[in-house]
């Protein structure tokens, strides 16, 4: 049998999109993981398909992978859940609204689709939340949807072999070694692990930063929008210090996702009942029916995250034929088809969309 052209390691959406872009490309390829397809950060995230403004850099790879997603989204299966929603920044008070202002100029002038809503746009559009608010920025664009149901999509849909509960120990540009000492060969590695990606490679600049989420019952029409605080854009990108803020999205079920909150140095995986409260407590601020709501479940993931808050993507450790995708901390739903693009393009000598050099794994970092 001959070897794969690409084994791809790590079963989360960004190394299911690596799969799919692969594919596309007329290339074999073999993915393995550890635990389940969509497992791992995948499992863990809002499925937030956002367009975002830290920098020019991670505008340009968010706004790149929301026009892929949504050239794709008619093919997607009912359980992917892809919905195009739309995102409102909400703003709490005049401070806030002069951020929205910004934040449109920013939009308008790259061509992205926003509106700007006041307060009583803001209460028809969304009537749950608190009277008071000062308005929102509306992101006409942002869609969510279901990561771990896209991620086993793209893989099926690929034909590639799924190699399930494969520890890899260690890579070169031949292949990986597993813990059974086993060997998978391979033309290119790829390495899409999330935040496990340091226990092969600790010299990364990659930590993992721990998150809660909570979904409620089912309660169709409750929630229109993906819905985001500006506190949150502030808070949900700081390095210093543990933190919470509202976010609420809709899903096709008609339950309510509820986050977020974002913990550096931690490592165990339960569930912190201070940590919830003060995230429910938190959107319940903005939502106060969302008291009134059952919850279904509630649980954590880990994203990987980097000093610049850019993922990174492309070859790494002067080996030729192993590349890296990782560190895209909250935005790997976002930015997992544009990272798949960015690979395949260097892998394949292709010109790119976007510059690859502000994501380059070898960049350094202040």
């Amino acid at each position: 049998m001959p070897l794969p052209d690409v084994l791809v390691v790590g079963a989360g959406i960004v190394g299911a999109a690596c799969v799919r872009e692969f594919a596309l490309a007329g290339l074999r390829v073999t993915i393995c993981d550890s635990g389940p397809i969509g497992g791992g950060a995948t499992g863990a995230g809002m499925g937030h398909l956002a367009v975002m403004d830290d920098s020019d850099a991670q505008f340009a790879l968010t706004s790149y992978s929301q026009q892929l997603w949504r050239d794709i989204a008619e093919e997607l299966p009912l359980e992917a859940e892809y919905m195009g929603c739309g995102s409102l920044l909400v703003a709490a008070d005049a401070e806030e609204m002069d951020e929205v202002h910004r934040k449109r100029r920013f939009y308008e002038e790259r061509g992205i689709p926003v509106e700007i809503l006041d307060a009583r746009q803001l209460a028809d559009a969304e009537p749950n939340l608190r009277p008071g608010l000062a308005g929102a920025l509306l992101m006409r664009n942002d869609a969510v949807c279901y990561p771990p149901c896209a991620a086993r999509y793209f893989i099926e849909r690929s034909g590639a072999e799924f190699i399930p509960g494969a520890k890899i120990v260690s890579v070169d540009q031949k292949g990986v070694v597993l813990d059974d000492g086993a060997e998978i060969k391979a033309g290119a590695v790829v390495l899409a692990a999330g935040a496990a990606i340091t226990e092969l490679f600790p010299e990364l600049p990659v930590a993992p930063r721990k998150g809660h989420l909570v979904i409620t019952d089912r309660y169709p029409g409750f929630l229109n929008h993906q819905l985001i605080e500006l506190g949150y854009l502030k808070s949900a990108h700081s390095s210093a210090s543990d933190s919470v803020a509202f976010n609420a999205q809709p899903r096709r079920t008609g339950q309510v996702l509820i986050g977020s909150s974002r913990q550096y140095g931690v490592i165990d995986r339960a569930v912190e009942s201070a940590m919830l409260r003060n995230m429910l407590r938190r959107a319940v601020e903005y939502m106060p029916a969302l008291e009134g709501l059952s919850s279904v479940r509630a649980w954590t993931g880990f994203r990987a995250a980097t000093p610049d808050k850019l993922p990174l993507i492309g070859r790494g450790f002067g080996l030729r034929n192993v590349f890296l995708a990782t560190g895209h901390e909250g935005l790997g739903i976002s930015t997992s088809l544009a990272t798949a693009r960015l690979i395949a393009d260097e892998m394949l000598g292709r010109e790119s969309a976007i510059p690859r050099a502000p994501y380059y794994p070898g960049r350094k970092f202040c």
